[in-house]
C-alpha cells in the first residue's frame, strides 16, 4: 500500500500513529503464529485442542487461564477452524508446542522490527507493535514479497532507461507455507463462523484475506486485510484512544475496524485508485470449498 492515515486530527498533530504508536495487536497477531506453525509441519487440517490452558505470568504470580471470546471450548478442532474463529487457547497451545522463538523469528522475517516481549502471551498480540509493521507483515504473507516502506519507486532518464528502482525482496519462505496462511486467512472471511465473514457477500465483491483483532477491555479494535498477490492491496485499520481508555463494550475489531476496511477497499477498487481486483488461486478457494462441504450446517 502507498497511503496511510495517521490519525483523525492530522491537521493539528505531527504524531503519526501508523508509524510511531506502539499498541497491542490482539488477535491480529495470530496469523504470524500460524505461519510459524506451518513452517514446522502443521497443516490447516491438523487437529488442535481448544481446551483450558494456563500460562505462567512470572515469579510469585498465579497462573493465567486463557479464555476464548465466547468463553467456550470446542475440544479438538482443525487449525483452519481455530484461525477462522480466533480461538485464543489454540494460539497459545501452538506457540507452546513450536516455541515462542520460532514465532518471533517468523515475525522478524516478515518485517516486524519492534522489540517483542519474551512471554507466551505474545501469541495473543500482547506485545506492542507499530501498525505499519503489522500491515507490512500481512502484505508479505499475501504477496510473498517483503514489504519495506519506500518513497521513491523508480527513477528513469529521458530515454526511459531505469536508473533506480526500489528493491522487492522475496521472502525466504516455502511457497507451500505461504499458501497455507493465505488459505487460512481467506477462510476467516469465507467460513460462516469466521470473524470476518461479513466481508463475504454480494455487497462486497472483492475477494480478501484478513484477521480481526481486539485487545483487553476493548481498548483497541483492529482489522488487517489484503487482496491477493504482488499486485494486491493491504489495509490495516486500528481504532483506539491515545489515553488507552476503552472504546466501549463489545467494540471488537469485527465491529469497529472491519467496516472501515470495507469502505476503503470498495473505494480503492471502484474508483480505480489501484489496479484491477486480483483473484485468489483456484486451489485456495477449492480447499475452503472442500472444508465447508464436510461441515454440518455450513454453506458456501
Amino acid at each position: 500500500g502507498r497511503y496511510f492515515y495517521k490519525n483523525r486530527y492530522a491537521r493539528y498533530s505531527d504524531f503519526n500513529r501508523a508509524t510511531g504508536s506502539l499498541r497491542q495487536s490482539g488477535s491480529a497477531w495470530k496469523p504470524l503464529v500460524y505461519l510459524a506453525a506451518f513452517r514446522q509441519g502443521l497443516k490447516l487440517d491438523t487437529t488442535v485442542p481448544d481446551e483450558p490452558i494456563a500460562v505462567a505470568m512470572g515469579a510469585a504470580r498465579p497462573l493465567k487461564w486463557i479464555a476464548n471470546y465466547d468463553n467456550e471450548f470446542k475440544g479438538p478442532i482443525p487449525m483452519r477452524q481455530a484461525l477462522a474463529e480466533s480461538r485464543n487457547t489454540v494460539a497459545v497451545w501452538i506457540t507452546r508446542e513450536i516455541g515462542l522463538d520460532r514465532v518471533i523469528g517468523t515475525s522478524r522475517e516478515l518485517g516486524i522490527r519492534t522489540p517483542l516481549q519474551p512471554y507466551i502471551t505474545t501469541a495473543l498480540g500482547a506485545s506492542e507493535v507499530r501498525l505499519l509493521e503489522l500491515a507490512g507483515a500481512y502484505r508479505a504473507m499475501a504477496s510473498g514479497i517483503l514489504a519495506e516502506p519506500y518513497i521513491i519507486d523508480r527513477v528513469t532518464d529521458a530515454s526511459g532507461e531505469v536508473l533506480y528502482e526500489a528493491a522487492r525482496t522475496a521472502l525466504e519462505f516455502s511457497s507451500s507455507h505461504l499458501t497455507l496462511i493465505q488459505e487460512g486467512l481467506r477462510g476467516v472471511v469465507r467460513i460462516p463462523k469466521g470473524t470476518a465473514h461479513s466481508l463475504y457477500g454480494r455487497d462486497f465483491p472483492i475477494p480478501v484475506m484478513g484477521k480481526t483483532g481486539t485487545t483487553s477491555d476493548f481498548r483497541d479494535a483492529l482489522f488487517v486485510g489484503s487482496t491477493y498477490g504482488p499486485h494486491g492491496v493491504t489495509v490495516a485499520v486500528r481504532i483506539g484512544f491515545d489515553d488507552n481508555r476503552t472504546l466501549g463494550d463489545k467494540e471488537t475489531g469485527g465491529r469497529a475496524a472491519l467496516p472501515i476496511f470495507r469502505e476503503i477497499m470498495l473505494r480503492a477498487y471502484q474508483e480505480k485508485l489501484v489496479g484491477s481486483v486480483p483473484s485468489f488461486p483456484r486451489a485456495i478457494e477449492e480447499g475452503i470449498d472442500q472444508y465447508l462441504v464436510h461441515q454440518p450446517g455450513q454453506s458456501r
